[in-house]
């Protein structure tokens, strides 16, 4: 099973609500976002794409085969 990037979008913004998310990529696998929260504030990167990750829960290694992240804080 396969993921679509507005799958991985959705995803995001209900485990993040306020983010503002983009999510590039087409094969299906290999995904790129960039995800905009107030909460990311004073967090490092590393906490930043674990509070991502934490959204998409199982799916990340399986449906989701690579995402690269880029986080900031609104």
């Amino acid at each position: 099973m396969t993921m679509t990037k507005e799958q991985i979008k959705a995803l995001i913004e209900a485990g993040l609500p306020g983010a503002q998310v983009t999510v590039y990529g087409d094969d299906g696998a290999h995904f790129e976002a960039e995800v905009v929260h107030p909460d990311f504030a004073g967090k490092l990167p590393l906490a930043q794409h674990r509070m991502v990750y934490a959204t998409l829960g199982e799916r990340m290694g399986t449906e989701i085969h690579a995402l690269r992240l880029r986080t900031r804080a609104a």
